[in-house]
């Protein structure tokens, strides 16, 4: 538990959970059109923003080109996977009834595939937030970011290796549900990996045709520019995307949990769990758009199928709410957060570093 929050009793945890609860029933019975013209000009944005970048690297031949075509194209590529892909992927907008933004249905404009990103994280990840052993998202397989987990030699490279995660994020995404390491170990049949490799094999190449074949053709003589455009798109949206979920789970005050605190797990202890486990990153308003709204972590993860549009004035309430209860309301700029961070990475690429576990805790193999 962060040193900066008190402990709640029975009482207090449901008492807790009635108000985050009131006010999540106070936002949802205010969502309605306000929130369906707002997701569908991001909507028109992206598009609109994807033809401007891909009609600068058609140009980018010239050096100035090049360089703006990719960061409007990855702007847009950012847009597409935070602010809408991932929103509408957790039903934020099933009420709408639109196919288009079916959160079961949708698929995104990345190698992952949808279904697999709706069992990783929408179920996963958000069900079990932090707790060790069932929270995939600790470190992704990949890194060492927690004392709780077992120290290995190879995390002795993880500050190198780290930088190329955040490069190539999204194909680490793509391959987070299949569960690599038990293929190695010969616990998964041969014929269950090849039905769980084949959609993420036609997704990663029907994203690469798209990107680096259809597009670099168009441009004829100039494709040499587009490839190298959409390559830097990519870069610039999967170390964006990096950053700000890293920010959101991986600061100093986040916290990790034992699988015994699941058990007989109330409402309230859930909602306190989501709490200590997030953090938010402070910024203007288009600052939380280009997060998709995930700079508000904490609101996210109280209130994961609410339009994310909302969490910005959901969370003066849960600020409130939190200090009322004597809850630290984790909230930092992004560059703060990124150092704590950064110097996670760091510190648990070597040994040792204070369980909060204590000594009987069961370290994570990882």
């Amino acid at each position: 538990m962060s040193t900066k929050s008190r402990e709640l009793n029975a009482s207090e945890k449901d008492a807790f959970a009635a108000e985050i609860d009131a006010l999540r029933a106070r936002t949802l019975a205010d969502v309605g059109e306000k929130d369906a013209r707002y997701i569908r000009r991001v909507v028109k944005t992206i598009r609109y923003l994807e033809v401007l970048g891909r009609g600068l690297l058609f140009a980018g031949v010239f050096p100035p080109a090049l360089i703006l075509g990719a960061i409007v194209l990855g702007i847009a590529k950012i847009l597409d996977n935070m602010e809408l892909g991932h929103n509408v992927m957790h039903g934020q907008y099933d009420w709408m009834q639109d196919p288009a933004l079916n959160g079961k249905t949708y698929e995104w404009d990345i190698v992952a595939t949808g279904d697999n990103w709706r069992k990783t994280h929408n179920y996963r990840h958000h069900t079990y937030t932090n707790v060790k052993g069932m929270d995939e998202d600790i470190g992704y397989g990949v890194l060492r970011l927690f004392p709780e987990q077992r120290w290995r030699p190879r995390y002795l490279l993880q500050p190198l290796y780290a930088v190329v995660f955040a490069l190539l994020f999204q194909w680490g995404v793509a391959v987070q549900e299949l569960r690599m390491g038990l293929w190695f170990t010969g616990r998964v049949p041969k014929k269950k990996i090849l039905r769980d490799v084949m959609p993420v094999f036609r997704k990663a190449r029907r994203q690469i045709i798209k990107d680096y074949v259809i597009f670099p053709l168009l441009a004829g003589p100039f494709f040499l520019p587009v490839i190298i455009g959409n390559l830097i798109a990519n870069g610039i949206r999967n170390v964006w995307t990096f950053s700000i979920i890293f920010c959101g789970h991986f600061t100093a005050d986040a916290e990790v949990f034992p699988k015994s605190i699941i058990q007989n797990e109330t409402r309230g202890s859930w909602y306190v769990r989501q709490l200590r486990g997030s953090s938010n990153l402070s910024g203007g308003k288009l600052f939380h758009i280009m997060t998709g709204n995930l700079s508000h972590q904490i609101e996210h993860h109280l209130f994961p199928d609410l339009p994310a549009r909302r969490y910005a004035e959901m969370s003066v309430e849960v600020k409130e709410i939190c200090r009322r209860y004597g809850q630290h309301y984790n909230t930092g700029s992004l560059l703060k957060q990124c150092a704590q961070v950064s110097y996670r990475v760091i510190r648990y690429a070597f040994p040792g570093g204070k369980a909060a576990f204590g000594s009987s805790a069961v370290m994570l193999e990882s």
